[in-house]
């Protein structure tokens, strides 16, 4: 089966490699870390201590391991971690939350390149995060013996549909885990259905919730008030995680609103680094003055642009309005709970399948709005302006509704504490078949 993969896997690079170059030519993009993806040359440990790796795919996942780390390294002070993502911007995250552990690019599922990052690691465990089946990685893991974990697990339903047409193959990867612990009922289900076996199938709650800022007066937003001029007694609307062309959506809002509420401020965050200058550019297109975050130089301007990496949980605790970008265009949503947890009133578009479940439990508590089109943006908006109480009213619903889902880091790791320490493997001895 390696080689069969290596096979499937060099023709699907080999068809993606002009889209690849275009990227790396035009947007600056996979320009580093290829000596760690294709022959897992990741940073070489002596082996003398225990080692946990943990994979989170991008951003999302990364920050989903803040409050997962702080309890491990506190019960296991003798432990090295190793933190692998797959993205850049996860890379950069990564680096900056968990600097004093080993930060690196995980290796694509070429056999060589997963028998040489194994080899040079030498883990005592591989935890994967969400829902990361590398046949490879996988297989070799459990050949070798070094106990694999899947935490915070989830399944969507279109993730579904298609690993029941590999269902075989699927099963054959689910039973090499020692350890399923998924987000909710739902996924664990699915899980089930795919040929999970059900003693090493676990319910914790979702991590996401645990790892969520609720203190508005914590010093990194604080310390974002100050840097965009904040006062007292404006009204901040935040358009974040948002992609074309919904920073236009929320600049017409914006727009439209500001005559009716002088004390109405703007803060735009795009999803993606490549986009930043983009979305700087159709602000001052407009005839408005703009402020970024990525300026030394602090000056004023009409509209506030959060152009850094890893700021942006930190931001939404500026807003008393948040919209959730990803939502009125296709890409299916991006995470709510951020803004949520900060008790801030939140919107969000129809297509949201991302995050169905807690979608779904916000509305459910009338703790968050649905706008289908830029027009109801700007009318919820208006709405949330001219009645702040009940505004105020819906986010202290949210932010009630995450309180009472926290907890799903403590369990995960009283789970992972029972997984086995296994001797270092050696690779010379233990080939992949």
């Amino acid at each position: 089966m390696p080689w069969i993969l290596n096979l499937a896997y060099v023709a699907l690079l080999l068809a993606v490699s002009p889209v690849l170059l275009y990227r790396r030519l035009v947007h600056g993009k996979y320009r580093g870390g290829w000596g760690e993806k294709i022959w897992g040359r990741l940073p070489e440990r002596d082996g003398s201590r225990p080692c946990l790796w943990l994979h989170a795919v991008s951003v999302g996942e990364v920050l989903q391991l803040r409050p997962l780390m702080k309890l491990l390294t506190a019960q296991r002070p003798g432990w090295d971690f190793v933190i692998t993502t797959t993205t850049r911007t996860g890379l950069d995250v990564a680096k900056k939350e968990f600097a004093q552990h080993t930060v690196c690019y995980c290796p694509l599922d070429f056999s060589w390149a997963v028998c040489n990052a194994i080899s040079r690691l030498k883990p005592s465990a591989i935890v994967l995060v969400e829902l990361e089946l590398w046949p490879n990685l996988v297989l070799t893991a459990s050949r070798l013996g070094i106990p694999l974990a899947l935490i915070n697990g989830r399944v969507s339903a279109k993730s579904f549909r298609g690993y029941l047409r590999i269902r075989p193959l699927v099963a054959r990867l689910l039973r090499c885990f020692d350890l399923l612990a998924a987000q909710n009922r739902e996924y664990a289900d699915r899980l089930l259905a795919l040929g999970a076996p059900s003693e090493r199938l676990h319910l914790t709650g979702s991590i996401k919730f645990d790892g969520v800022q609720v203190d508005r007066s914590n010093p990194n937003t604080a310390e974002l008030r100050h840097f965009f001029g904040l006062q007292s007694g404006e009204k901040v609307f935040i358009a974040g995680s948002t992609q074309a062309p919904e920073e236009s959506f929320a600049l017409d809002t914006w727009q439209s609103l500001r005559v009716e509420f002088p004390h109405l401020r703007l803060i735009l965050v795009p999803r993606h680094k490549e986009r930043f200058e983009e979305v700087a550019a159709l602000v001052t297109s407009r005839g408005l003055t703009l402020q970024r975050r990525s300026k030394s130089a602090k000056t004023n301007g009409d509209v506030l642009l959060l152009d850094t990496l890893g700021e942006l949980g930190a931001c939404w605790g500026l807003a008393d309005i948040a919209f959730v970008g990803g939502s009125l265009t296709q890409r299916g949503g991006q995470n709510m709970l951020e803004p949520a947890a900060y008790g801030a009133a939140v919107l969000f578009g129809p297509n949201t399948w991302n995050f169905r479940d807690i979608v779904e439990q916000l509305l459910a508590r009338d703790a968050a709005r649905v706008v289908r089109s830029a027009e109801a943006l700007t009318a919820t908006v208006r709405e949330f302006l001219k009645h702040a109480v009940a505004a105020e009213e819906l986010g202290g619903r949210a932010q009630a509704f995450v309180a009472s889902q926290q907890g799903a880091a403590a369990r995960t790791v009283d789970l992972l504490s029972e997984l086995p320490v296994v001797a270092v493997p050696t690779m010379s001895k233990n080939r992949a078949a």
